[in-house]
C-alpha cells in the first residue's frame, strides 16, 4: 500500500550515548530517559511500545530531567488527545475506506464510539447502516482502527464471516497485521473466546 499519513510508523530510532532504567511516573507511564552528549539544548519524546522515551542533553541535572519529563508527558498526552477521532471523523474515515476498498458500495449512516463493547471491537446493524466501535480501540494504531472499520463496512455488504466476507476484507493490505495485533490484545486480556473478536 502506498504511504498513508494515517498509518505512520512513528519517529525514527535514535542511538543514545547512554540509557537509564525506566522510571515510573505516578504509575501512569513507563518512562525511559536517554541522555546524549550530542544533544545540546533540545528535548524530545515519543511513545515506544509500552513506554515513553524522553531524549535529553547529557549535561542536564536530575531536577531539570524531572521537570522536562513532566513537560514532555503532558505535551504527548495533549497531542494524542487532539489526534483522537470523534464520531464525525469516524464517519468520514469510513466513507473514505469504503471508496478506496469497496468502490463506495458500503454506505454507513452513522459510525460512533461506544463504551459498552468490551468483548468485541466493533458491531454493525446492516438494516440501519449503523456502525459502533469499542472505545478500547482509541489509542491503538490507526491501521488497526481502519481494519475494524472495514470489517464492519464489509458487513454492510456481506452478512456473516464466510468466504465472500473474507475475500472482501482481504482487499485491505494490512488485514493480517491488524488481526495479529488484535489477537495479541485479546490474548493478553484473556477475553472470552469463541466469538469473532472484531465484531459481528
Amino acid at each position: 500500500m502506498p504511504a498513508d499519513p494515517l498509518n505512520s510508523a512513528g519517529p525514527p530510532q535514535r542511538s543514545p550515548s547512554a540509557g537509564r532504567p525506566a522510571l515510573d511516573t505516578a504509575g501512569a507511564d513507563r518512562v525511559e530517559v536517554r541522555r546524549s552528549s550530542r544533544r545540546r539544548r533540545t528535548v524530545s519524546a515519543y511513545r515506544e511500545a509500552d513506554r515513553t522515551v524522553v531524549l535529553i542533553p547529557a549535561r542536564m541535572s536530575a531536577e531539570e530531567e524531572r521537570r522536562w519529563v513532566a513537560v514532555m508527558l503532558e505535551k504527548l498526552a495533549a497531542q494524542e488527545t487532539r489526534r483522537l477521532l470523534d464520531d464525525a471523523d469516524l464517519l468520514r474515515r469510513a466513507v473514505e475506506l469504503s471508496e478506496r476498498y469497496f468502490e463506495g458500495r458500503a454506505r454507513p449512516a452513522s459510525v460512533r464510539w461506544v463504551t459498552n463493547q468490551n468483548a468485541r471491537w466493533g458491531s454493525c446493524t446492516p438494516a440501519l447502516g449503523t456502525i459502533r466501535l469499542s472505545h478500547r480501540l482509541q489509542g491503538m494504531p490507526e491501521y488497526v482502527v481502519d481494519y475494524v472499520l472495514l470489517h464492519e463496512l464489509a458487513h454492510l455488504l456481506v452478512p456473516g464471516h464466510g468466504a465472500d466476507f473474507w475475500a472482501l476484507l482481504e482487499r485491505y493490505p494490512r488485514t493480517e497485521r491488524a488481526r495479529g495485533f488484535l489477537e495479541g490484545v485479546v490474548t493478553a486480556e484473556r477475553l472470552p473466546q469463541g466469538r469473532c473478536p472484531e465484531g459481528d
